[in-house]
C-alpha cells in the first residue's frame, strides 16, 4: 500500500508541474476553439488575433476534396487561385484529374491583419442555392465559421438560402507567425488545418512532421487534448508544408452516434480552478486508497472467521453418530449424496420414476419433442419438459442451473433418479406453453408477427448476454439452434439450457451442421470453446426467425450473403431481402429493421470468428428495435 501511495503521489506531483508549465505557457497563445463550425457565439480561437502593425504573410490552408469540388481545377476556383500553382504545391500534374474523396489539398493564402483579427480575404460565387451555413461549414469546411461568415455579410440573411449569381465575403482563418506571441522564432507557416472524424494531435503530427507539443503550444492547448471534427488549429511549420500521406491519410471511422463537443470558454481563471481541483483531487484519491485498505483488511478478517465457522459446522455433521442413508445409493454408512445436496440447495422437486413415466405416458413417441427429451403433464396438470440422461452427467448441469436465475432461461424444477437403473435419471424443466421456436416457425406463423419477432431475438441476445457475462465461470451453450429456443404463452422467448456448455459434450456433425442448426466451423474443426461459436448459432437462428426457414442444409446461409454482402445496388439488395423474409409476415414489416436484422445475422455467421460482434454488441442494436 505504501509503495502504491508513492507512485501515485510521484505522477500526481508531476502532472501539477506539466499542467502549471502548460497553463502559463498558454497564456499568450492562440486558442482553439472546441466549438462547432455551425455554433452562433464567439470564442477565443472562434478567429484568430493579431497585431494590427504586424505585416501580411504568406502561408496555407488545407482543404479536402468532395464530390462538388473534386479536381484542383474546381478548387483553384474556389480559392480563386491558378491551377498551375496548386498543382505544384501538391505533386500533381493534371489539374482535371478526379481526387480521391478527403484527399487533402495544401492551398496557398496571403494572410493580414483587418483590425484585430487576421485572415485571408476571399469572395465566394453562388453557383447552387446555399446557405450561409451551408457555404462556411459545408462549401468551405470549417475554415471560416459560420458566425463570422455572417458577421461579414450582414447585407444577407441566413434564414435563406442564397441564390446563385450572389456573391459572399469569405474571410478564411489563418495566422502569421509574429501574431502568435510565444512562438519559436524559426516557425515560419502557421497552416491552417480542420479536423474531421478520427483526427488528433498525435495523427497530426506525424502528417506534418512536427511535434506534438509545438501543435499545443501554438494553440493554446492543454496537454494531451480532446479535439473534435469542423474545428480548426494551427500546425507551426519551419518550411514549406509537405503532407505525409502515408502515415496518416486514411478516412475518418465509422461511429454511431456523432461527438459533439461541450461549448466552454477556456480562460485563466478556469485553468486556476483546474490546478486546484487536481490538488483535491490527489487527497479524495489518497482518502479512497485508505479506505479502501481498511476494508480489505476488514473483509479478510470477516472471510477468516466464517471459514473457521464453516469448517466447526463441516467437522461436527461428519462426526454425527447417526448418519443419513443415500435412498439412491443403497448404503447405510454414507451421508446423502452430492446430487442430492444440491438439489435441496436449490429447491429441486424429487420425481419418483413412476410420475415421469405416467406423465410421458411411459416416454412414447407422440411426447418426443427431441432426441432424449420428452413432453409430460404432471399429476397437477402442469406442463414440463423431461431429459432422460445417464446419471454422471445430472450433477453438472444442475451445478450449472444452482448458478442460473433469469427469465429467459428455461428453469429446471426437479430430478429424479431411476431406482432400478442407477446409470438413468431425468431431469424436469418447465414447459413454456407455445412450444419451440422451430415448432412455431414450421406450423401457422401468423401470430409471429414482426414486432413479436424482434421481441423474441431481443430475449434470445438477453439470456445469452447473461450466460457470458453474468454466470462465473462463463457459461457458452454450444448447441444453440431454433429447437433449443421456447415460447411462453405471451410469445417471450426462453433459451433451454442443458448441458455442461464447457465443450464436454461432443457433437457428432455432419459437413458442418449440427442438431437443429448450423455449428460454428472452428467448433467443428478444432473444438473451440468461446464466446463467438453461440454467436454463430444465434446468427442462424435470427436469419430463421426472420425467414421461417430452417437452417440445416447450407441454402440459408448462401441465400442471406446474397443481400448482406453489400455486392448489389440498393434497389436489388432490398427486392432480395424481400423474396428471402418470411412470407407468412405477408409484406407487413419496416423494411430498414429487416435489413439491419439480416445484416447482423450475415456478420454473425461470418466464418472468421475475429470478425463477428461480442453478445454486448448484438444486444445493443436489437435493443434499438423493441
Amino acid at each position: 500500500m505504501t509503495v502504491i501511495l508513492h507512485f501515485l503521489l510521484m505522477m500526481t506531483y508531476q502532472w501539477f508541474l506539466i499542467s502549471l508549465f502548460f497553463s502559463l505557457s498558454y497564456s499568450q497563445q492562440q486558442y482553439y476553439d472546441q466549438t462547432l463550425c455551425s455554433s452562433d457565439k464567439n470564442y477565443p480561437g472562434t478567429r484568430y488575433t493579431c497585431n494590427p502593425s504586424s505585416n501580411p504573410c504568406r502561408t496555407f490552408v488545407v482543404y479536402r476534396a468532395n464530390n462538388r469540388f473534386a479536381t484542383i481545377s474546381s478548387i483553384s476556383n474556389l480559392f480563386k487561385i491558378s491551377p498551375a500553382r496548386l498543382l505544384s504545391i501538391n505533386n500533381l500534374s493534371n489539374s482535371g484529374q478526379i481526387l480521391e474523396p478527403g484527399r487533402e489539398v495544401l492551398v496557398p493564402i496571403i494572410c493580414s491583419c483587418a483590425g484585430q483579427f487576421s485572415q485571408a480575404n476571399s469572395t465566394y460565387t453562388v453557383t447552387e442555392s446555399v446557405t450561409l451555413l451551408e457555404a462556411a461549414c459545408g462549401v468551405f469546411q470549417g475554415l471560416v465559421k459560420s458566425i463570422t461568415l455572417f458577421e461579414e455579410n450582414r447585407h444577407l440573411s441566413d434564414e435563406n438560402a442564397l441564390l446563385p449569381g450572389s456573391t459572399v465575403l469569405v474571410p478564411l482563418k489563418c495566422s502569421c507567425p509574429d501574431n502568435n506571441l510565444t512562438s519559436n522564432a524559426s516557425v515560419k507557416y502557421l497552416v491552417t488545418y480542420p479536423f474531421i472524424k478520427g483526427d488528433d494531435t498525435g495523427k497530426l503530427s506525424e502528417k506534418f512532421n512536427v511535434s506534438v507539443e509545438e501543435i499545443w503550444r501554438a494553440n493554446g492547448l492543454d496537454p494531451t487534448p480532446t479535439v473534435y471534427p469542423h474545428t480548426t488549429v494551427l500546425v507551426p511549420l519551419k518550411d514549406k508544408p509537405f503532407v505525409n500521406f502515408d502515415s496518416s491519410y486514411s478516412d475518418p471511422p465509422t461511429q454511431f452516434l456523432p461527438t459533439m463537443p461541450l461549448e466552454k470558454k477556456t480562460t485563466n481563471v478556469m485553468k486556476k480552478l483546474f490546478i486546484v481541483g487536481l490538488v483535491l483531487g490527489f487527497f479524495l484519491i489518497v482518502a479512497l486508497l485508505v479506505a479502501i485498505g481498511l476494508y480489505i483488511k476488514a473483509l479478510k478478517k470477516f472471510k477468516a472467521e466464517k471459514f473457521r465457522f464453516s469448517t466447526h459446522r463441516i467437522s461436527s455433521m461428519n462426526s454425527c453418530s447417526t448418519p443419513l442413508s443415500s435412498p439412491f445409493s443403497g448404503s447405510n454408512n454414507s451421508c446423502l449424496s452430492p446430487d442430492l445436496l444440491i438439489g435441496i440447495k436449490y429447491s429441486l422437486c424429487n420425481y419418483t420414476m413412476g410420475e415421469i413415466k405416467n406423465a410421458t405416458k411411459n416416454f412414447c413417441e407422440n411426447s418426443r419433442i427431441s432426441n432424449c427429451v420428452y413432453k409430460g403433464c404432471l399429476i397437477d396438470n402442469s406442463e414440463v419438459m423431461i431429459k432422460r440422461l445417464r446419471s454422471e452427467g445430472t450433477r453438472g448441469i444442475i451445478d450449472v442451473h444452482s448458478k442460473i436465475n433469469h427469465v429467459n432461461i428455461v428453469k429446471l424444477n426437479g430430478v429424479c433418479y431411476d431406482e432400478d437403473d442407477f446409470t438413468s435419471s431425468c431431469l424436469v424443466f418447465e414447459f413454456p406453453s407455445n412450444g419451440s421456436l422451430r415448432d412455431c416457425l414450421l406450423g401457422s406463423s401468423s401470430a409471429l408477427h414482426w414486432h413479436r419477432r424482434t421481441q423474441i431475438a431481443f430475449d434470445m441476445a438477453t439470456g445469452l448476454h447473461y450466460l457470458h457475462y453474468c454466470v462465473i465461470p462463463p457459461y457458452f451453450h454450444l448447441s444453440l439452434s431454433s429447437k433449443s429456443i421456447f415460447l411462453t404463452s405471451t410469445w417471450r422467448a426462453k433459451i433451454a439450457v442443458s448441458g455442461n456448455g464447457d465443450g464436454t459434450e461432443k457433437v457428432v456433425t455432419i459437413k458442418g451442421s449440427g442438431p437443429g442448426g448450423w455449428i460454428a466451423p472452428e467448433h467443428n474443426v478444432h473444438g473451440s470453446v468461446t464466446e463467438k461459436v453461440d454467436i454463430f448459432a444465434f446468427g442462424v437462428v435470427l436469419l430463421e426467425l426472420i425467414s421461417g426457414k430452417e437452417g440445416v442444409d447450407g441454402k440459408l446461409l448462401s441465400e442471406s450473403i446474397k443481400f448482406s454482402g453489400g455486392g448489389a445496388n440498393e434497389g436489388g439488395c432490398f427486392d432480395q431481402l424481400r423474396n428471402f423474409m418470411d412470407p407468412c409476415l405477408k409484406g407487413d414489416y419496416p423494411l430498414a429493421e429487416a435489413l439491419c436484422l439480416a445484416v447482423l445475422a450475415g456478420s454473425c455467421v461470418e466464418d472468421d470468428p475475429l470478425h463477428r460482434p461480442s453478445m454486448d454488441d448484438v444486444l445493443k442494436i436489437i435493443a434499438r428495435m423493441v
